[in-house]
């Protein structure tokens, strides 16, 4: 630890704690010293403190020792008393107003970091005015009765050579009735050291008269009391010394260069010597005679067993009286007071262990008898002695602890102690770098009074910025409380330091509401001081505060608002945050080679586009080059690095404004700030990128030079031809985010460069922020990448003169539609230049739901247009889907002026969902000066899908015929509102005959929203029982379309054929994976239908929307290896009293598979029995009644499926029953089938009774035949299977 006497409260304590010289000086020894500018005791001051005085010293101990440093403290005798706690008040607003007028520079200046602050000492931490702050705090409780130090030593009479009679002035100066209270009113011992100071004017030249009084003076007080001292040798008025020193004991610098103008170098040695003479001869030994001889009396009297134990006697039941304010009184003759005096002159004279014994000699009987502040300034002063003694720390600490807190318990009489004594012990603690405990008895010391209360809040501050480690949230968190104690005494300057470094540790943090809270209070207190711009630049820190609540919230804004109104003028700021420009949102739009027809179109992915126009653009479609290499082909290496756009056509600049407050605000006059160049020279691009590097360093809300023309030059833009700007006008309510498009449209050739973007909120402040791009993110909209360019690159284009552009629409294209639904659209194209256009061709993204139709385009409806005789056919191929989404426009199709072109397109809601279709039309320029040759528009409609109905197909075959199938049709209406009429359905392809199993007549509300219907149809193929020629005839019939709904209705069958409705099946067809070959063994199927009319009006039904299903692939394969058919008579009239009746019946076998089987046919006889029990248990009617009568169940009517797992016949003959029938010639039969080949096999059968029979009593047994090098798994799944024989009724009567 350093030594306690070079500590702050070491130096603090030589200082304060000296013996005090009481000084009596006639008016003229003041008149005298007046012409220096000074007083007496000013003109004492500067030579009352020894650094090194050097004097020997003895006090209680026989051991001396050298006193080196020492001081004296002069007081006017009219000045000892208790201070006014009024005037006391007053100087230390002084001290404070004077600290604060000082400098005010630095409120401007950018804050210091804290950090900083840690590296130097704390005396150049800590303001310098503190310690005069705090030494006038303590002097408020000096002159107490209770303390010796402060009770003068020895007395100073000082009587002018001109005064009359000067002896007996000196007599009459030390007149009772003059003399101090604590001199009169048995306080201290009267009795003190008397000096006596002859003071002479060696401008009055008269030494002699000097010279005569000194000596009556020393025949009358003594000549070694008695001095004289001659001043003012100068006659001009000039200060020989060029250090003066009473400079520093001056606060005005003004008046202290004449400060002691009239005396002498010799003067003031004169001084000088006078000022030690008195210290070392007669104070210092007066108070080394005191302390002995006190010091005896205390041994004699208190000191040794003896002595203790009769002092605890005499004070023995005192505890037990009550507490008074101001305790016992106590004589300075008693020796209580005579110990206190013992202990403070030896403390005055650096003797701390004879002070300390005394000290805690008497601490015990001032707590005995409950002289409280008696006992707290002991305890006061054993923590000093210990301090200064460099002993037990715990000791001190716990001293000054007990001596704060009995203070406090005294109560007012003790208030201004305990703050003396908190700032000793706080400066205690740092000295022992316990800072921590520093800044909470700082804390403690700060009282109601809020100036107090600011200045020990300040120094709590340090304390905790000096700790190790730093507590910055504490320290910053007391310099606010400081600053407001500050602002409470009017002291607004002292609160503007406090809080601006308490803003250097918020600044960064997340305490965000005390951050806000310091802004707002600077730039109200610098809008008090007049300094507008420092208090609008902590204003701009809090208008963003989206973490304050609503109210809060208006009232920063209000106050900022009419502080920008306080200036007069406009406020222009350098990175506004109200509104929050959202560079992450910032999209450029603009047209090069690539233009675009609608905002949809500018958000679609460049590779899509990319993808579409690959097979367009001849560079790319013939050699197959890179698209980053389109570029340089097209435009010059001179411009490569630049964004190309062309002149009148407008540039458009996505921005997003997010108001991050919950109270809305508004916004004008938003724009762009541009810059425009008629050369294209690398100098003048050179000056743009500078241009644009110095905006973006711009911060601070501080503009320069540059800028502020390029801004001012773009609010005369009505005079700019170069370029023009749109403006926006909008407001935002809380929270809200709005992307606002702006644009600049270039009027002439040359570097066009934007820079960043302006706008005014409040309309009283403008707000600017630069572009600042990043390098690896693309904002432009066209799809470039240029990641080595640099952010002015990304925003700088160089424009190219005038060129054609195609605008194109596409009329009544629908946003929503139903599944299936067929529009009619109009594709509109118009070239509003005079220089035509050619070598036009479109790219459709999704074929499968557009189509390009004729150049003609119709008035008709849609369905008119598809009515098989009228139907029209899409432009394009259809062979393959990339050839179905590129059109060629004819060659003579030129589009200049104000004739635009029309052609028609087909739209089918083809897949449920929301998908975008993309178009782009490619044509060329004829100019080629230009370094573009050709141009695409691109086109983007957004379409959503909705559920209609819902087909589905089910095919079995016919059990009646090979040739023939059976199809049911479900169809369930998905919709929760629409109703559908279905008009047709056709099977795609002319080998196909399609039949209604009857006739059905749907009503027109039939398929209502939530309802499902199921039809019935026959399905034949045709091709394969005709001639060539039949064929020929059957291409014109065209029986494959099946009209449905009321079948008196007159409506037209519509073409699914020719029509664009094949143009769309063929589309799902590819997108369901299908050739545009049809298989034999599939068939497609297209379902039309339209919404339901409820009008009625039948020609509103006829030409109303028009919807198409196409359900492909719909296999008519049979599962099993084999079909059959048993052929014969349903009807036979036989008399069987002749004999039994004989039936010859024809069995068609066919082979499926693709390889040679055999078939075995078994047949089996049925008994009487089992047809009389059969027939009794269905019909319930017996045997006897009717024999050879079976009940016939609509069940079995179904055909039955082949078992190709190999079932057997489950029905057994017995041989007990007789058969009604039997099979005639052999009982099994074999036939060799080859590869998908038919086969007829006779049969005969023998009735011996009238009645209906099932002759289902037989099987079919197949066998593949496997090659040598095939096996049995490559053609099915089994070698071989029995099928159970299907029914066929046959009714035998009695013939009449």
């Amino acid at each position: 630890m350093v030594d306690p006497a070079n500590t702050a409260l070491g130096k603090m304590l030589t200082e304060e704690i000296t013996p005090v010289v009481m000084v009596l000086r006639t008016s003229l020894v003041e008149e005298t010293c007046q012409k220096n500018g000074l007083s007496f005791i000013k003109m004492l001051t500067p030579f009352s403190v020894f650094d090194n005085i050097d004097v020997p010293v003895r006090t209680a101990s026989d051991q001396p020792y050298r006193l080196q440093k020492f001081k004296l403290r002069f007081f006017y005798a009219s000045d000892i008393q208790k201070p006014n706690l009024q005037a006391a008040k007053e100087r230390l607003e002084k001290v404070i107003t004077e600290a604060g007028e000082k400098d005010t520079s630095d409120y401007c200046s950018e804050l210091a970091n804290v950090e900083k602050g840690l590296t130097i000492s704390e005396s150049e931490l800590s303001p310098s005015w503190f310690q005069v702050f705090n030494k006038e705090l303590a002097f408020t409780s000096s002159f107490s009765d209770h303390e010796a130090f402060d009770h003068p030593v020895a007395c100073l009479l000082v009587v002018s050579s001109k005064d009359e009679e000067p002896v007996n002035k000196f007599v009459d100066l030390f007149n009772t009735n003059q003399l101090p209270s604590i001199l009169s009113d048995g306080v201290m011992d009267p009795k003190v050291l008397k000096q006596y100071l002859l003071l002479h004017d060696n401008q009055d030249e008269m030494p002699d008269k000097a010279s005569k009084i000194l000596s009556e003076m020393k025949s009358t007080f003594g000549s070694s009391d008695c001095r004289l001292l001659c001043i003012n040798s100068l006659q001009d008025g000039l200060l020989e010394n060029e250090n003066n020193p009473w400079s520093s004991y001056n606060l005005d610098a003004s008046l202290a260069q004449h400060l002691g103008c009239f005396l002498s170098v010799d003067d003031i040695d004169e001084i000088k010597l006078l000022i030690q003479d008195l210290s070392a001869k007669h104070i210092i030994p007066h108070m080394e005679q005191k302390i002995r001889i006190l010091n005896q009396q205390v041994s004699s009297t208190r000191k040794g067993f003896r002595n203790q134990i009769k002092n605890l006697w005499w004070r023995k039941g005192k505890e037990d009286a009550p507490d008074t304010p101001n305790g016992p009184v106590y004589t300075y003759n008693s020796i209580e007071s005579q110990i206190r005096v013992l202990g403070d002159y030896a403390f005055m004279l650096r003797d701390y262990e004879l002070a300390l014994s005394n000290y805690r000699l008497i601490s015990m009987d001032y707590k005995l008898d409950k002289a409280w502040k008696r006992y707290a300034g002991v305890q006061e002063m054993m923590g000093l002695t210990y301090f200064m003694l460099d002993h037990s720390r715990k000791e001190a600490e716990y001293c000054m602890e007990n001596a704060f807190s009995t203070y406090l318990k005294v109560g007012a009489h003790g208030q201004q102690n305990s703050i003396r004594c908190g700032l000793w012990w706080a400066e205690l603690l740092k000295a022992r770098d316990q800072y921590k405990e520093a800044a909470i008895v700082y804390f403690r010391i700060s009282s109601e009074d809020p100036l107090q209360s600011a200045v020990m809040l300040e120094q709590a501050s340090y304390c905790y910025l000096l700790m190790e480690p730093p507590m910055f949230r504490k320290y910053g968190f007391h310099r606010v409380l400081s600053g407001d104690s500050y602002e409470k005494c009017d002291q607004v300057k002292h609160a503007i330091r406090t809080y601006r470094s308490a803003l250097s540790v918020f600044k960064g943090s997340s305490w965000s509401l005390i951050r806000d809270h310091t802004h707002f209070q600077l730039g109200k207190w610098f809008a008090s001081l007049g300094m507008f711009d420092a208090a609008i630049k902590h204003m701009l820190e809090i208008l963003a505060c989206e973490h304050q609540s609503k109210a809060v919230q208006e009232l920063f804004l209000q106050d900022f608002i009419l502080l920008v109104q306080k200036t007069g003028k406009t406020l222009e700021v350098w990175g506004l945050q109200l509104p929050i420009i959202k560079l992450s949102l910032l999209r450029v739009i603009f047209e090069d080679h690539r233009t675009y027809a609608s905002p949809a179109a500018v958000g679609i992915r460049e590779s899509l586009w990319r993808s579409l126009e690959e097979d367009m653009i001849p560079l790319l479609s013939t050699a197959k080059s890179n698209w980053l290499e389109l570029q340089t082909k097209l435009v010059s290496k001179k411009h490569k690095e630049s964004n190309i756009c062309v002149a009148g056509e407008a540039i458009k600049v996505d921005i997003g404004f997010k108001n991050p407050l919950q109270i809305p605000i508004s916004i004008s006059n938003v724009s762009l700030i541009c810059k425009h160049s008629a050369s294209s020279d690398s100098t003048e691009v050179d000056e743009l990128n500078s241009a644009a590097n110095e905006l973006s360093s711009v911060a601070d809300g501080q503009i320069d030079e540059d800028l502020t023309k390029l801004i001012s030059r773009d609010e005369g833009n009505a005079e700019n031809y170069s370029f023009t700007l749109s403006e926006a006008e909008f407001s935002l309510s809380g929270g809200e985010t709005l992307v606002v498009q702006l644009t600049v449209t270039p009027r002439v050739e040359g570097i066009l460069n934007i820079v960043g973007v302006k706008w005014k909120l409040s309309g009283c402040v403008v707000g600017f922020q630069s572009f600042k791009i990043d390098h690896t993110k693309n904002t432009a909209a066209k799809g470039r990448i240029k990641h080595k360019l640099s952010p002015s690159d990304e925003m700088r284009f160089l424009v190219v003169k005038s060129l054609p552009r195609l605008e194109g629409f596409i009329h009544h294209f629908p946003t929503k539609s139903y599944h299936g639904e067929l529009h009619r659209l109009v594709l509109e194209l118009k070239n509003q230049s005079n220089f035509p256009v050619k070598n036009m061709k479109m790219k459709i993204s999704h074929p499968r739901f557009l189509l390009v139709g004729d150049r003609e385009v119709k008035n008709s409806e849609s369905a008119a247009c598809l009515i098989r005789g009228k139907s029209e056919r899409s432009g394009v191929s259809v062979s393959s889907e990339e050839a179905a989404s590129l059109f060629n426009f004819p060659e003579d199709s030129v589009i200049h002026g104000e004739e635009p072109l029309l052609w028609s397109l087909w739209l089918r809601a083809a897949v449920l969902g929301s998908i975008s279709l993309c178009m782009t039309i490619y044509y060329e320029l004829e100019d080629i000066s230009t370094i573009m040759r050709y141009r695409i528009l691109r086109m983007c409609y957004n379409l959503e899908v909705l559920p209609s109905i819902v087909v589905s197909f089910k095919i079995s075959h016919c059990p009646l015929r090979l040739q023939e199938v059976l199809v049911c049709m479900n169809v369930v209406n998905k919709t929760s509102s629409e109703s559908f009429q279905i008009h047709q359905l056709s099977a795609v392809g002319n080998q196909w005959e399609l039949t209604m199993l009857q006739s059905m007549d749907i009503p027109l509300h039939s398929v209502t929203p939530g309802q499902s219907l199921s039809c019935f149809f026959k399905l034949e193929n045709v091709r394969e029982r005709l001639t060539s020629e039949d064929k020929v005839v059957l291409d014109g019939i065209r029986r494959s379309h099946v009209r449905l709904g009321t079948q008196g209705g007159k409506q037209e069958l519509f073409d699914t054929i020719s029509s664009l409705v094949a143009d769309f099946h063929h589309q799902e067809r590819f997108h369901q994976g299908m050739s545009d070959q049809g298989h034999p063994d599939a068939v497609d199927f297209v379902l039309i239908f339209q919404p339901h009319n409820k009008s009625q009006d039948q020609h509103l039904l006829e030409y109303s929307r028009l919807f198409t299903h196409h359900v492909c692939h719909c296999s008519v394969v049979s599962r099993s290896p084999i079909d059959w058919v048993m052929d014969g008579p349903q009807i036979i009239h036989h008399d069987f009293t002749m004999s039994f009746c004989k039936i010859n019946l024809r069995m068609t076998i066919h082979n499926s598979l693709d390889a040679a089987l055999s078939v075995h046919i078994n047949t089996y006889d049925k008994t009487a029995s089992s047809i009389t029990s059969q027939s009794s248990d269905s019909t319930g009617i017996t045997s006897e009644n009717k024999t050879g009568w079976h009940d016939l169940s609509l069940a079995n009517d179904v055909k039955q499926s082949s078992d190709i797992l190999g079932s057997q016949f489950a029905k057994q003959v017995s041989p007990e029953s007789v058969s009604p029938f039997i099979w005639s010639g052999s009982s099994s039969t074999s036939v060799d089938l080859g590869p998908l080949s038919t086969a007829e096999v006779p049969l005969q059968i023998c009735m011996f009774a009238p009645g209906v029979y099932d002759i289902s009593s037989y099987q079919l047994n197949w066998n593949l035949h496997v090659s040598n090098n095939q096996s049995p798994g490559t053609l099915s799944e089994q070698s071989l299977g029995t099928c159970a024989g299907s029914p066929f009724y046959l009714t035998v009567l009695q013939s009449t």
